[in-house]
């Protein structure tokens, strides 16, 4: 098998406490890697104005392979507000690095898997016919449009008089023709032909591969007509080369009233940037939150994992830490899983699920309580703990069939 280089971005908070953690997995694992650390995030744009540096994306262009921790993203306002003072005013702008990221290395396939593990006091449960419990399994897989859409960066306030020249010959503008300039905010919504087809082909590609008998385009076409509709147009056309798999559509809005009547029923969904990130994190609800959310970001060359969680700093300096970190280990059996080395990665995924279903070693979430100091006197694991539990569960030779 060949040596990875791994370039390892801990970021903010809670992202420095959780990446260790999946690193002390692939290791009890035997995965053999080179780790590279590489700065970003809000410390960078502090200092320098810059929160995604060269060098690390120097980094990344060369390895091909990243890992993850979490960002701290604040408003316009607050970011320039915390840039060393002899930065300001010289009209540095903070965009998201992961964002940045994905545009930058063209990371355009978002893969978020969202599947129950048995046992789990956090999985979505329901009243069944006979008014009992009926806890479905959930495993829905959410490929999102990871560069275009609304998360594009291309917006304004104050638009440039071009731009209000532009928008001004479509009818539907005359209703904000007389609003001052400064008083308007416009962010654009731009989705590509290609970028459509390649996500949707990945998502067709992937059910096919594992055997789900569904792909839905959860988008909003009748009332986005333009952008939801190409996408729409583009799965119909995907669709005919893989006749085995039914092609559904859901509106974004229904689609968040289906997920808590009926999960099971959904395999495969692909939607744009926005609808693919809300759905995502909809679907991560009904199967434990943000705390078992893992996240692929994958392009022709580079591949970036990652938990969905945020970075969650007033948990960062808690001693001993409390955050789950199932996401992160997740995020890295994808890592595994995108370079061929499944065996691995499920040897992983049936640990974690072995420490789930035995209910012993359960972090503040998992417990349904208050996270702080008082979480560990209550009972919950700390984040090493359940590291400890997962490795314990690798070393007991009973996830290795």
């Amino acid at each position: 098998m060949n040596r990875y280089t791994v370039v390892t971005m801990p970021g903010d908070g809670v992202g420095k406490v959780v990446l260790p953690e999946a690193l002390r997995v692939l290791d009890a694992v035997g995965f053999d890697a080179e780790y590279v650390h590489a700065e970003i995030g809000w410390d960078e744009w502090i200092q320098h104005g810059n929160p995604l540096p060269q060098r690390t994306i120097d980094l990344l262009a060369e390895h091909k392979l990243g890992l993850f921790g979490a960002i701290t993203s604040k408003p316009k306002r607050e970011a320039d507000a915390e840039l060393r003072p002899e930065l300001r005013g010289k009209g540095l702008v903070y965009y998201s690095p992961i964002v940045t990221m994905r545009q930058r290395f063209d990371l355009d396939v978002c893969i978020r898997p969202c599947r129950s593990f048995p046992g789990n006091p956090l999985n979505f449960v329901r009243r069944d016919r006979n008014g009992g419990i009926d806890e479905p399994k959930v495993d829905t897989v959410i490929f999102r449009q990871n560069t275009e859409g609304l998360y594009a960066g291309v917006e304004w306030t104050d638009p440039p008089d071009q731009v209000v020249a532009a928008l001004a010959t479509h009818p539907r503008f005359k209703a904000f023709a007389s609003t001052p300039k400064k008083d308007l905010a416009i962010s654009t919504r731009i989705f590509t032909r290609r970028a459509c087809r390649r996500i949707v082909e990945a998502a067709f590609a992937y059910a096919e591969q594992h055997g789900y008998r569904s792909v839905t385009v959860c988008e909003k076409p009748n009332v986005l007509r333009e952008t939801s509709g190409m996408m729409e147009q583009v799965a119909r056309e995907v669709q005919k080369a893989h006749p085995t798999i039914q092609l559904w559509s859901t509106n974004i809005d229904a689609q968040m009233m289906w997920l808590t009547k009926n999960p099971e029923d959904y395999g495969v969904i692909v939607a744009g940037n926005m609808f693919g990130d809300i759905v995502s994190d909809a679907f991560a609800g009904l199967v434990g939150g943000l705390g078992f959310a893992c996240s692929a970001n994958i392009g022709d060359e580079v591949a970036v994992f990652e938990p969905t969680h945020g970075s969650a700093p007033k948990y960062e300096t808690l001693q001993p830490s409390i955050v789950n970190p199932i996401a992160m280990i997740l995020s890295a059996a994808m890592m595994l899983d995108h370079i061929g080395d499944s065996s691995r990665a499920n040897r992983i995924r049936r640990a974690i699920a072995q420490v789930v279903a035995a209910g012993e070693v359960r972090t503040y979430d998992m417990m349904r309580i208050p996270g702080g100091p008082q979480s560990i006197a209550q009972g919950a694991a700390s984040t090493s703990e359940m590291t400890d539990a997962i490795l314990a569960a690798l070393a007991s030779g009973a996830v290795h069939a």
